[in-house]
């Protein structure tokens, strides 16, 4: 890749270097605010996704708390950028497609001619500006802490000449659409391969390695028809509930994920309730009765702790990984949140007072013992594939955010020199 021929000191420290004919000024200099408000409510109402940007609100999947009317809402049009003010720090703020209304809470901005919006975009989004616009977060809690327009404003940010900056748009435009479509292609497939796998593993949990066994109805609906051999019982002629109260000062902290069960991490959010946990033993089962419906559950191959919304389970003669790949399937993830109460789906709760009485396939235990055998051989390849494939897609998306960042901050040179003027 190419750079400038020549860099200068932007005068600011956190920037550092830039090419010798780019500028650094004040944010107040590149945007204005834009503070029209609604008087009749009437108009295309937005929110931000963090995925999508700014968005219809219709078109949003889930709408928190929406509005009964948009008087007073901010207008907003379209090349406008907007952000959310809370969240500016997770670089929740996009250029906005549509003329319409936003919230309140958020802050609309529109040029004022020395920087094109989409560069500004690129460039506001990279760990450089979001980790100032960190700093110049303020508010009385953390969560509530917003970047207001005068601390924005005050905030320096280097620009190129303005044909730079529309070279720079151009090829990062091209540049990252290529990227995300191999992502998505790449992601597809992961999908597949995995839906792929969960199949084979739902196929033999529940109907065995024998394709000729003869077979019955279990007479459990999500089960199905079952090698005639077999038994279905209740979880708790499986399982016994371990309850004991224990310290993550004696006992490890843990964590319960679709990864199964593991180490807490560091960065992992703490409670004040170290004093109070339920004591893990290697070899039990574990449910996150608010995220089974995610899989997060597993066989636990450590000794520890965890909070108290898990439900761990003390296997009784039975194979617990045959379990183990048993309760990750989806027709029992289902059948699991079906037997639960809440709410909302993300408050949704599965307590062992009704999780007990959940009729489970039960095979001998010398077919428990085959079946996870057969799952850990003949899918280890596809595991790996997964995992090669995961290793990729994410290396590429940090390999897009590089990209970006070295381009609109002057690392890499896409713009070709204007008469005059040394690169």
């Amino acid at each position: 890749m190419k750079r400038y021929n020549a860099y200068k000191d932007s005068g600011v420290k956190w920037i550092g270097e830039i090419p010798s004919h780019w500028g650094c000024i004040k944010i107040k200099h590149l945007l204005k605010e834009r503070v029209e408000k609604s008087a009749d409510g009437i108009g295309e109402p937005l929110s931000m996704s963090q995925k999508f940007g700014l968005i219809p609100t219709s078109q949003m999947d889930i709408v928190p708390n929406a509005a009964t009317s948009y008087i007073g809402a901010k207008h907003t049009h379209r090349g406008d950028m907007v952000l959310n003010k809370l969240k500016a720090h997770l670089g929740v703020f996009a250029l906005s497609s549509y003329d319409g209304l936003v919230s309140p809470d958020y802050a609309v901005y529109y040029g004022t001619g020395r920087a094109d919006m989409e560069f500004l975009e690129y460039l506001f989004k990279t760990p450089l500006y979001v980790s100032e616009f960190i700093k110049k977060t303020t508010g009385v809690a953390i969560g509530f802490n917003r970047l207001y327009t005068d601390d924005l404003f005050s905030i320096s940010a280097h620009y190129p000449p303005l044909h730079d900056q529309q070279a720079i748009v151009d090829y990062l435009k091209d540049k990252t659409l290529k990227i995300e479509q191999y992502v998505s292609a790449r992601e597809r497939e992961r999908e597949l391969l995995d839906s792929l796998k969960q199949s084979k593993i739902a196929n033999v949990v529940t109907k065995g390695l024998n394709p000729n066994v003869k077979m019955k109805d279990s007479g459990i609906p999500w089960i199905g028809m079952i090698p005639e051999h077999w038994e279905v019982k209740k979880i708790r002629s499986c399982f016994s509930e371990r309850r004991e109260k224990v310290s993550d000062k004696d006992f490890d902290p843990l964590s319960v994920s679709k990864m199964g069960i593991t180490p807490q991490l560091e960065t992992a959010v703490k409670t004040d309730n170290g004093d109070n946990r339920k004591k893990v033993c290697k070899g039990d089962f574990v449910v996150n009765s608010r995220s089974d419906r995610k899989g997060s559950c597993g066989v636990s191959e450590y000794d520890g702790s965890v909070s108290l919304i898990n439900i761990v389970l003390c296997p009784r003669n039975v194979v617990a990984r045959y379990y183990h790949f048993l309760f990750r399937s989806n027709n029992y993830i289902e059948e699991f949140y079906r037997q639960g109460r809440g709410i909302v789906a993300d408050l949704w709760t599965t307590r062992y007072s009704e999780m007990k009485s959940i009729y489970i396939p039960v095979p001998p235990l010398s077919e428990q013992q085959a079946i996870v055998e057969y799952i850990d051989s003949k899918l280890q390849k596809i595991d790996q594939y997964l995992t090669d494939l995961q290793t990729e897609i994410d290396y590429l998306k940090e390999f897009k955010q590089r990209l970006i960042s070295d381009v609109v901050t002057g690392q890499i040179r896409v713009a070709e020199p204007q008469k005059g003027e040394q690169q």
